[in-house]
C-alpha cells in the first residue's frame, strides 16, 4: 500500500510538504507542487486528510474560545474564521463558554487544550494572570480578537472602542444634543467584555469635549442583549426626565432601547434619538444609526495572522507592518494590536432634538 512516505521520496521532498502541496495551501511552489501531484499520481496516492495532518506532527484544527456564540458579533467573528480555515485546509474546534465563568477556567486551564489544536483564538475572552500564565505556558500560536488582555507573544485585532464610543456620542453632539444618555453592559458580570470600559470612556470623553459633565444618573448598566437594552432603558425612564439621546453600547442593546421608548410611548427620534455600535445585521432594517466595526474582517484578519506561523497561508504584512516567520514578535510593545477601522452609518434613528 502506498504511503505519504513513498510519494516523499520520489518527489524528494518532505512528508510534510507533500501534505501541505496535496492540501493546496499557498506555502509550496507550483514546481515543487507539481513535482508532488505526479509523484502521487504515479504511485496511485490517495490522500488521508488526517495522515497528512500527522505527518507534519499537528491536528489540523484551530481552536476558537468565544463567551456566548448566539450573540452577533461572536456569530459573525465566527463564521468568518470557520470560512478562511476551511478554505485553508483546517478545521475548526469550536468552545462556546456561554456566559460562564466555570466553562472559560475549565477550558483555558485544561492541559489539553494544546493536544487538540495547532492554535488558539480567543474572541472577546476576558483573562486573569492564571490565564495567561497557563496559555503561554502551552508554547503554541495564538491571538486575541477584541480584548484588552495581552498575552505575551499573542497578536490582538481589534477596533479602538474608545473612540468607537467617542464618534457615536459626537455625533449626537453636532446634532444638537445635550442630554445623551449612555447604556452599556454590567462591567462586573461573568466573563464580562473588555468593550464596556472603553466605550464608556469613549462616552465621556466626547461630553467633557463639549463643555458637558457626565451625568451618573443617565449612564445604565444591564445585560449586553436586547432585553438588557430594554431593561436599562426602562430604568433610564423612571430616573425622571427622558434624555433626548440615549448612546448604547451595541446594536442589540440600542435595539432594546427603542422598544422601551416605544412602550413608553415616545417616537424615534421625535422624542429620543438612538445610536448603536456595530452594524449588526438588523440595523439597517430597523433605522438604526450605528458605528459599523468590521466584525467578519476582524475574524479574517486574525486567522491570516493565525496561520502564518503554521505555514497554513502567506502573510508578510498586516496594514504595512512585517510579521516574521514565527509571526509578530514576543514584545508587545514593539508590535501593537492592529486596529481596524469604524466607520459612522447615519439612518432614521438619530435627529436634532424637537427644540432645534
Amino acid at each position: 500500500m502506498t504511503t505519504i512516505d513513498d510519494v516523499a521520496r520520489l518527489a524528494g521532498v518532505s512528508t510534510a510538504t507533500v501534505s501541505r502541496a496535496l492540501r493546496g495551501l499557498p506555502t509550496v511552489s507550483p514546481a515543487t507542487r507539481h513535482r508532488v501531484l505526479s509523484a502521487a499520481e504515479k504511485l496511485q496516492y490517495a490522500v488521508s486528510p488526517s495522515a497528512s495532518r500527522l505527518a507534519g506532527g499537528r491536528t489540523g484544527t484551530i481552536a476558537v474560545v468565544v463567551p456566548q456564540i448566539t450573540r452577533w458579533f461572536f456569530a459573525t467573528v465566527v463564521e468568518a474564521v470557520e470560512k478562511f480555515l476551511h478554505e485553508s485546509g483546517y478545521d475548526l474546534l469550536l468552545y462556546n463558554l456561554g456566559g460562564r465563568e466555570q466553562s472559560r477556567q475549565r477550558v483555558l486551564r485544561t492541559a489539553n487544550l494544546h493536544k487538540r489544536a495547532d492554535a488558539i483564538m480567543l474572541v472577546a475572552t476576558p483573562l486573569f494572570p492564571a490565564d495567561v500564565s497557563t496559555l503561554t505556558a502551552l508554547d503554541v500560536p495564538g491571538v486575541t480578537i477584541s480584548s484588552g488582555t495581552p498575552v505575551p507573544g499573542w497578536p490582538c485585532v481589534r477596533i479602538d472602542d474608545l473612540n468607537t464610543a467617542r464618534t457615536a456620542t459626537r455625533h449626537l453632539l453636532d446634532l444638537g444634543h445635550r442630554r445623551i444618555a449612555h447604556i452599556s453592559g454590567y462591567p462586573h458580570d461573568e466573563l464580562a467584555f473588555t468593550a464596556h470600559a472603553e466605550r464608556r470612556r469613549g462616552y465621556q470623553a466626547a461630553l467633557r469635549a463639549a463643555g458637558l459633565r457626565p451625568d451618573p444618573s443617565l449612564d445604565v448598566e444591564s445585560q449586553f442583549t436586547i432585553a438588557g437594552g430594554t431593561r436599562a432603558t426602562a430604568e433610564l425612564l423612571a430616573r425622571g426626565e427622558p434624555p433626548t439621546a440615549i448612546v448604547a453600547a451595541c446594536d442589540e442593546m440600542a435595539m432594546g432601547a427603542m422598544a422601551a421608548l416605544r412602550d413608553a410611548g415616545l417616537r424615534v427620534p421625535d422624542d429620543v434619538s438612538v445610536i448603536g455600535i456595530d452594524d449588526h445585521d438588523l440595523a439597517g432594517v430597523l433605522g438604526l444609526s450605528t458605528v459599523a466595526q468590521p466584525a467578519a474582517e476582524q475574524g479574517r484578519l486574525a486567522a491570516r495572522i493565525l496561520l502564518d506561523p503554521l505555514g497554513g497561508h502567506a502573510l508578510d504584512t498586516v496594514d504595512g507592518r512585517p510579521l516574521t516567520a514565527s509571526g509578530p514578535s514576543r514584545s508587545d510593545t514593539q508590535n501593537p494590536p492592529v486596529i481596524l477601522p469604524t466607520r459612522l452609518v447615519v439612518r432614521e434613528s438619530t435627529a436634532p432634538p424637537r427644540a432645534h
